[in-house]
Formats: C-alpha cells, structure tokens, sequence
C-alpha cells in the first residue's frame, strides 16, 4: 500500500465529525492527492424505506412462475435459494416458508394461503351491522356449595314453564329458555364456576351474565369469592340473588357488607351491582331478578345477525342408545336449521333433527337458542366451537387436519404460558400482562405475597392478581389458570390429589415455594424478561468510497479506505452522501482484494458490498454500526 494513502487514513482523528467535510479535510491534507469528482447537482433524496409489496398465490409454486411473481430472474433465484443451502431446479416447487426466504430481496412479502377453515371462519367473523337484531341473554348460577344454585335454576324453569308444553316437564339437554315478558332468557344448566372456566379453557365464551348466588344466612364463603374471581377473569357482568330470603336468620345486609369487602359493592350501597333477594322455596323475588336480568343485557346491548350461517359453542355431548351422538349446542350467530353440514371439534356431520329444550322437534334455531343436534359423527366436548359449513367435502377437509393436528401435539392443542416463555410473548408483539393466582397455607401469608408480587408492577408491565386463597391449589385454580392464561404461586400449599394431574393435563405453570423472596425473585426475573431491552448504536467504523467497480452477477463493489474503526460483512450500516442517507442496510460481502474476509481493520482497502444496493458513487462515506440490547431492571 503506499504510504500516501497511509498518512491519508491517519489525518482525521476527530470523533465521528460530519461525513461530508471530513472527506474534504483529508483531501486537502495532501497537495497530490487525486481530485473528488464534484457533487451531482441535484443530490437524491434521503432514501424513504418502502414498504414490501404483499403478493397472494397458491403454494407450492415452481420457482419459474415465482420468479415472474416477482419479476427475477429464475437463475438469480437458484443461486440465492443454494446460499441459504436450499437446492432447487427451475421447475420445482417450493413451499410458502422457502418462498418467503427470498422474497424480501426483492420487496415482495407474500401472504400465507388461508386454510379451509380460516377462510370460512373469517367470512363467518364478518357482521353486517344493518342486519343485527337483539338476542336473548346467556346466564350461568354461581355460587358457594350448599346456597341453592341447582335448587334456584329448578325453581326458575318451573316457574317460566307454560302450563300445557309436555305437562310442565323439560327435557335435560343442558340448557334451557324462559319466557320473561316479550323476551327469553337463556340458562346454562351447568352450575358452578368449574364447569364455566372449563369452558372458557376450551376457547368458549358463551355466558353473558353471571348470577352469583349467596345464601342470605351464610353469607359469603371461600367458593364465593372463587366465583367471583372466575366471572371478573372472563370479563361477566354478576348480578347477585340473595338466597333463602325467607329463613328467620337471614341478614341481607351483612352479606352485602361481606360483598363490599372483596370488591363487589351493590347498587343500594352505593355501587353499580345489583343485587335482588330470593327464595328458591317459595319462589320470593324470583320475578324481579328475571326483570333485573333483562335490564342487565338491555345495557349490554347483545345483538347478533340470524341471517347467516350458524356458530356457536358446544354446551354438552352424549352418546344416546338409538340416536347415536347427541350435542346440545348454543346457537350465538346465524340460524341453524336441519340440513346444515356442522363441524363441531373433530366432528362433522348433517344435522339430521333439532329438538328443543321442551323436546319439541324444530326446524330453526336463532342466535341465544339452546338445541339438541342430531347427525354428528362422533361426539364432541363441552366447549367445542361448531359452525356450519358449505358442504360434506369442505368438513372433511377440516376435521382431518384437526385430527392431524391432535396427534402431532399428542391432543393438547393450547399451550399454557409460563414463566420462562413470558419473554417470548414480548417478542411476538403479544400484551405485557403476567396474570398470577396466589395460595398460601395461611391468610396472612395470601396479603404479603399477594402486596409483594404488586409491588413488582411498572408502567411497562401489568400484574394481575386474579384469584387468591387459603388452602391447596385444587381443580377449580387449574382450571381458571387454564382459562385465563395465569401460572399459579403456592406458597406452603400443595396441590390436592385432583389438581395435580390436571395441572399437567392443562400445562399450568404451578410453582411451589417455602420463601416468599424465592418466589418474587422468580417473578421478578420473568417480568425483566418481559422488558424491552433498551437498545443503543454503538459505533464500529467509518470507510470511505474511492473508487466504484461494477461487477458481472455481483453487483456494485464499494472500493474504501477504512477511515476509522473496522468493516464487518453482515454488519449494520448506513451511507451518506453530502449530509443526505440514501441508504441504510446491511454490508453483504467484504472483500480484501479478491478474497472474502469477515473483517477489515482500520487502515486499510477493502471492497464493500450493500445488500440489494447500487447506487454508490465516489466520495460518499459508509458508516457501520450495530444495535447493542439492554436489559432493563425492574
């Protein structure tokens, strides 16, 4: 190298001063240095990132009708496809993963082809506003073992029962209606917030309104406030009936104090909660909580279009003797009618007879209406989203892949969070929420680990104590885990027999813990991960442009004199030209006369690549960077 250029590279020394005088400064430096050609007249624009063009197409595609998708040439294709080790002919074909690999080279990101079933579920999603009519409310019961939920769900259906359909008798299928004035009210028969949340587990959100049942005597008790917990992680209104109004020993107003106390305030104490004492003996108050019910959904404004293809959820299924499978099925948009190919789960079939909950056979049933369907193939679970399809063919199709995709994640199709994917949520872009349930062996313990985890919250991230409690981690926290996306802290508290093989069954994130500091260090350790780490640029090199080469199949090669720093292929770089970035990217190759290198030290030529860029002209200055992340402290 001659020692002209060396003593050139040395002269400026300054930190980081402008692109442009710096260039300027270094060639007045030397009397004989060669002359910068003067700057275009009109220099470019600073350059305007543009965002790729979205292409739609069926895969798999040859690589030549994907070249012309994206106006390449198919040999460009080959060599960048065997860069990235993938070896492929002209007439191949290539799935959408290996298309997309090169797509963006060439400002194309394609769109992965929608599924059978995503395209049908997609054009079930969309409402037509014009044509929403309002439903009947969907209401689950409630409440503490032993303060009358079945014994209230019976004596409502009794009441509401039309003196001459089938002598006053229902038939079970799980859910019912009654007639409140010009309207209906829909109940779940499935009391008790277990079998609510399992549902929930499963994806379903059928229930509108809660009735959170309390006995008038009792007053509230640890499954009342499990209850409580369930309907507010769902995001349900609760409306409370105070049971056995008619017992002498019954005190209102200590339960409504008792309310009070966990966060449920009435709207007679001043909240917004409405609460109506009842009998399910002697059937006091039981008009008014069904007028208070209606009220309820008016606010709620529920509506749904009846005119298009049916959708609902699974309320319960049974294999009968001489039917066959038989599921009862809440119908939430469209009208299903008998004809319908459902697919319900890994079920498909025609429904072949509807009957009511009065075991009337039917031939509609209309958004809100509770059904028993005949004709599936097999039986599907409580909590199974059904809707109908276009034909045999198009169900088929659907519940093969279902069944393919069982067995693959061995039939546990919804993976629970933990601690440890917390970080990974962030990274997809998902909520910074960590939602936790505590138990403990002792209340005092429930509050300080309960104040403590609080303590832990920022304005980055969210801590969501959903439900906590005295005593073993049992079914029902399972289950609220599984519902709610929640990992479970247990301090000196076990897990009940039950619990134990669910929480694996549902993988729940139990962690067990005898000091409180280990479990808000573990807590504390997930939440930083779920920071986004502070990123900074740090500086790597300065080269500067002296001559241009136009290589054949290579491109635009950068001849530069490292002015500073180093040169890393792969590395993070800008261009400037003037005070203007008409580029920024990354280096592609580095080469050292006519060798590949990984880096150039200052002080020396090398011959600069950028990726996907031409554009480059004497005089213009390359500055190389990289992105350091830092983790952030709570």
């Amino acid at each position: 190298m001659p020692k002209v250029e060396a003593r050139k590279l040395e002269a400026p020394r300054a930190e980081r001063p402008s692109p442009k005088p710096e260039v300027k400064t270094a060639l007045k430096s030397e009397a004989k240095a060669p002359v910068v050609p003067p700057a275009p007249p009109a220099p470019p624009a600073p350059l305007v990132k543009k965002e790729p063009v979205k292409v739609s197409c069926k895969f798999p595609i040859t690589l030549k009708d994907l070249a012309a998708k994206m106006n390449a040439k198919p040999n460009e294709l080959i060599m960048k496809l065997m860069k990235l080790k993938v070896m492929a002919t002209i007439n191949q074909a290539v799935d959408f993963e290996v298309a997309s690999l090169i797509a963006a080279d060439y400002g194309y990101e394609f769109e992965k082809p929608l599924t059978r079933e995503e395209e049908i579920t997609k054009a079930l999603d969309v409402e037509d506003k014009t044509k929403l009519i309002s439903r009947a409310p969907v209401v689950t019961l409630m409440g503490h073992v032993d303060h009358g939920k079945t014994s209230l769900l019976d004596a409502i259906r009794k009441s509401r029962l039309a003196e001459k359909e089938s002598g006053g008798i229902t038939q079970h299928i799980g859910a019912y209606e009654v007639a409140v004035g010009k309207g209906h009210i829909t109940f779940l028969d499935t009391p008790g917030h277990e079998a609510f949340t399992a549902m929930r587990a499963r994806g379903a959100q059928a229930t509108d309104i809660v009735i959170l049942v309390v006995a008038s005597d009792d007053g509230v008790m640890p499954q009342t406030k499990e209850a409580i917990d369930h309907a507010r992680a769902a995001n349900v209104p609760i409306v409370v009936a105070l049971n056995k109004i008619d017992k002498p020993d019954a005190n209102p107003d200590k339960v409504k104090k008792q309310l009070m106390d966990i966060g449920l305030m009435t709207e007679d104490w001043g909240g917004k909660t409405i609460a109506v004492g009842v009998s399910a003996k002697t059937g006091q108050g039981i008009d008014e909580l069904l007028e208070m019910l209606i009220l309820e959904s008016e606010m709620l404004e529920l509506k749904a279009d009846p005119t298009r293809a049916a959708k609902g959820v699974i309320i319960e299924g049974k294999l009968s003797k001489g039917g066959g499978p038989i599921a009862t099925v809440l119908v939430q948009k469209g009208t299903l009618r008998p004809g319908d190919t459902v697919v319900a789960g890994r079920h498909y079939g025609k429904v072949r007879a509807m009957i009511s909950d009065l075991g009337h056979r039917i031939n509609e049933a209309l958004p809100s209406k509770p059904v028993e369907i005949l004709g599936l193939a097999g039986v599907p679970e409580a909590g199974d989203i059904f809707f109908v399809v276009p034909d045999e063919k198009a169900a088929r199709e659907i519940v093969n892949r279902r069944q393919d995709e069982a067995k693959a994640t061995h039939m546990q199709p919804v993976k629970r969070i933990t601690l440890e994917e917390l970080s990974q949520q962030v990274k997809e872009g998902k909520a910074k929420e960590l939602k936790i349930i505590v138990k403990a062996d002792v209340q005092g313990s429930v509050e300080a680990l309960e104040q403590s985890l609080k303590g832990l919250e920022t304005k980055d991230i969210k801590l969501d104590v959903i439900h906590s409690g005295v005593g073993s981690i049992n079914e029902s926290d399972i289950m609220l885990a599984a519902a709610s996306n929640a990992i479970i802290i247990g301090f000196h508290a076990d897990l009940t027999p039950e619990a134990a093989p669910k929480a694996k069954l549902e993988e729940v994130d139990v962690r067990l813990y005898r000091i409180i500091y280990e479990a808000i260090s573990d807590v504390r350790s997930a939440m930083e991960g779920m920071l986004e780490p502070t990123i900074s640029e740090v500086f790597v090199g300065r080269a500067d442009v002296r001559q241009v080469f136009k290589v054949t199949k290579a491109g635009t090669i950068a001849g530069c004199f490292l002015a500073k720093g180093k040169a890393i292929r792969g590395a993070s770089c800008r261009l400037w030209r003037e005070k203007d970035k008409v580029f920024e990217g990354k280096i592609s190759s580095l080469k050292r006369f006519k060798e590949d290198v990984k880096e150039v030290a200052e002080g020396f030529e090398c011959g600069i690549s950028l990726d996907n860029f031409n554009d480059v002209k004497v005089g213009d200055v390359i500055e190389i960077f990289e992105l350091k992340k830092t983790a952030r402290k709570l």
